[in-house]
């Protein structure tokens, strides 16, 4: 049987699976955890662990309708100009719970589109977050980019507080396909905006890449591909394209008929991930690529990769502090969301209090679960040995999940008792396989696509 007769017989392209940027993901999280378990959370953090901070700015002016992002439109800084005032307001409140003496290993600012802060107010966020938690020596600050929404003064702002990585948002250069997500976007746009970077002393770029987007075909996203090496950038996203209209209503705008069908999806990506390999790349886990000497390729090959909700990260701080509406901290005793809708997380701030709205709370099994699952996500490989030293006699529950797994994929896998692995033909379907050690994936719960 041909491959993709295999792959297509296992479900690779009528799946539905989590992406698992968390374990368990967030469709799981209840109500019945929220501000007041944060809020003792954070508390109890050992202020000698730096800690990882993602900054949310959920505005945007454009809406791009292939995005199902928590974002929302404005024409005007007004209403950003207030948010800003809330998230001061916030910092305010973790001031008074957070321990003396913690420091910052790793800030990210979201969105939205971070880039529609003007300088003046860049500065303000930027030194309001200092004042609360100040940032270790080493510490690294990343900024997505819309080049359409930024010019040298922005660069130049961020670059003043520490910005050191940024990444920048192409999806694709081709203009059809452009018009097609309601983002125009020329390369000669984002040419400028990195040469810029590259001239205020940002040293580090990604390029976040969108396969399966409306009229892509091969030949479009092999010459947005090579535009892309022309930018030089040192990681690459290549995400599939989630059509979720179900959950974002402005993915309604996107002719259905005009999207790649699953096993051209697969093609595109298989391509791209080609090209980029092939131009020295080294591959990430399943849609990242990165410049061996860069950060995210030495941490793949020394067994350090890690998952979180921006993708893959070498970030080893433990601790994830979200701020700002929808955003989803990662806390020693398990995930809090603050509220998703600005209005509602807005007036949690304004009542003093913090805007944690829903979570989850993590069992013993919960966390070897989310580590097998990060492992398989990370390094196509279970290490059973580390399992067993970290959560001993709990983690032989996964026993007959990976006896089911290697009856379920047979050659796509090899199982010993030291390891699952999966092999290079087999890393297509990880997010099925890593599913199948998922306790909570929901019958309800319409996941995007696996392929």
């Amino acid at each position: 049987m041909k491959q993709i007769d295999r792959l297509t017989s296992l479900g690779l392209f009528n799946a539905r699976v989590p992406r698992y940027t968390s374990y368990p993901t967030a469709p799981v999280f209840s109500t019945d955890v929220g501000a007041t378990q944060q809020a003792q959370s954070l508390a109890a953090l050992d202020a000698s662990e730096p800690v990882s901070v993602y900054l949310h700015i959920p505005f945007c002016e454009r809406l791009c309708w292939f995005c199902a992002c928590r974002t929302q439109g404005t024409k005007t800084l007004s209403p950003v100009e207030s948010y800003i005032g809330t998230l001061e307001r916030e910092l305010a409140i973790l001031k008074d719970t957070l321990p003396d003496g913690l420091r910052m290993g790793r800030m990210h600012w979201g969105g939205g589109t971070p880039t529609i802060l003007p300088p003046h107010l860049i500065h303000r966020l930027a030194q309001a977050v200092r004042a609360v938690i100040p940032p270790t020596e080493t510490h690294e600050f990343s900024v997505e980019i819309d080049p359409t929404m930024v010019d040298r003064d922005k660069i130049a702002a961020l670059a003043q507080e520490g910005m050191n990585r940024a990444s920048i948002g192409i999806q694709d250069f081709d203009p059809k396909v452009q018009d097609a997500i309601g983002r125009m976007q020329p390369f000669d746009v984002t040419k400028a905006c990195v040469d810029d970077l590259r001239a205020a002393g940002i040293t580090s770029l990604n390029a976040d890449l969108v396969y399966g987007l409306p009229h892509q075909d091969i030949a479009r996203l092999d010459d947005t591909v090579s535009k892309v090496l022309d930018l030089s950038p040192d990681r690459v996203a290549l995400f599939g394209y989630a059509h979720v209209p179900w959950v974002s209503k402005r993915q309604k705008l996107i002719d259905e008929t005009a999207l790649p069908q699953e096993v051209e999806r697969y093609e595109l990506a298989s391509h791209a991930a080609s090209r980029f390999t092939g131009a020295g790349f080294t591959a990430i886990g399943i849609d990242h690529f990165a410049r061996s000497a860069d950060g995210l390729a030495r941490a793949a090959a020394t067994g350090h990769l890690r998952r979180n909700f921006q993708g893959y990260t070498d970030d080893t701080c433990p601790t994830l502090i979200g701020i700002g509406a929808s955003s989803i901290s990662r806390l020693p005793t398990g995930y809090v969301q603050n509220a998703p809708a600005t209005a509602a997380y807005v007036q949690r701030i304004e009542a003093g209090e913090l805007a944690g709205s829903r979570g989850h709370v993590m069992t013993r099994e919960d966390l070897l679960r989310a580590r097998a699952i990060e492992m398989i996500m990370c390094d196509f490989r279970m290490d059973r040995s580390a399992l067993r030293a970290a959560f001993g006699d709990t983690s032989r529950s996964l026993d007959l999940l990976i006896a089911q797994v290697a009856a379920q994929f047979g050659d796509f896998v090899d199982v010993t008792e030291e390891a699952l692995e999966i092999r290079p033909s087999g890393q297509p379907l990880t997010r099925i396989i890593a599913s199948a050690f998922d306790a909570y994936t929901q019958d309800a719960v319409r996941y995007s696509q696996a392929s």
